[in-house]
């Protein structure tokens, strides 16, 4: 029972800090939809880059299953959406077996 809460523990905070990329993933694409001359430069493009990287093959699956929505000239995206719902599920369950 000790290893089970070892590897619960440790998922559980990688889950955690993969929860805090995703809503900086989030702040990100906001930023580029208000100001779309912005681009980083620097340590900002290396976070920048490194959040994109790592945020992007799980909310790539999901546009995959479910594409976007299109209301007239608005089309919603629901690939951040389920992602961080996968996320916060897994936070709960390993949360239990710590």
């Amino acid at each position: 029972m000790f290893v089970v809460s070892i590897l619960a523990t440790v998922l559980y905070y990688a889950l955690l800090i993969y929860f805090f990329v995703l809503w900086a993933r989030f702040v990100l694409d906001l930023v580029r939809v208000f100001a779309r001359q912005w681009r980083p430069r620097g340590v900002g493009l290396f976070l920048a880059e490194s959040t994109y990287v790592v945020t992007d093959p799980p909310i790539r699956f999901f546009r995959r299953i479910i594409p976007r929505v299109s209301m007239g000239p608005v089309a919603i995206d629901f690939g951040w959406s389920l992602t961080m719902l996968v996320v916060i599920i897994g936070l709960y369950v390993t949360l239990g077996f710590r």
